[in-house]
């Protein structure tokens, strides 16, 4: 579990001083009264807790707390991840979801790309041009501009990994649907995606 941010003690004399003034309720550290809210005070410190590894465990890849909540949140599961996808591929959709601050430069593709566990290059392509291009390049035509792709492994592998991977997981998945499709949801509207296995 995540540290809290608070310790038991600081919500126990945090509960003391939100209590109405008087003399039935005493702000001194001992006594019965003292004692209920320190106990008030180790269960609040649990939960804080609690709720940051919540937290930080979305972002860190680990999460398996929610996971049909947070897939929901960000209209997961979808089709390309196939009839069974496994604890380890739907984490890491959820997560790359989350982390995802945008960009259009092959950069934010790849690491994209790696936060759901392939490893890819990108390529761009123009048409050719007289005294630009050399002999032997393609031809290609306007639409060569607004043209990229990304290369990948012909099936990338993601096997069973403890403390990643959960009860009823299969040892080894395989397959690059869950790529494209992020791909070409992200890719901008007016490209061509092109998807190249080696």
């Amino acid at each position: 579990m995540t540290a809290p941010r608070n310790s038991a003690a600081d919500y126990g004399d945090v509960l003391r001083k939100l209590q109405p003034r008087g003399r039935v309720w005493t702000r001194e550290g001992d006594g019965t009264q003292a004692a209920v809210l320190d106990a008030l005070g180790f269960t609040a410190e649990a939960l804080d807790g609690a709720a940051l590894t919540l937290i930080a465990a979305a972002f860190a890849g680990t999460v398996t707390d929610f996971l049909p909540e947070w897939e929901a949140t960000l209209g997961l599961p979808d089709p390309c991840t196939g009839a069974n996808p496994s604890t380890q591929q739907r984490r890491a959709q959820v997560v790359a979801r989350l982390t995802n601050e945008g960009g259009q430069n092959a950069a934010f593709y790849i690491e994209y790309a790696a936060a759901l566990g392939y490893q890819i290059t990108t390529s761009n392509y123009a048409p050719f041009r007289a005294g630009q291009s050399r002999c032997g390049q393609q031809l290609g035509t306007q639409d060569w501009f607004f043209t990229w792709s990304i290369n990948a492994p012909q099936n990338s592998v993601t096997h069973f990994a403890a403390g990643q991977s959960a009860a009823g997981d299969p040892l080894a998945t395989w397959g690059n649907a869950v790529l494209e499709c992020e791909m070409n949801a992200l890719k901008p509207a007016h490209t061509i995606l092109q998807v190249h296995y080696s």
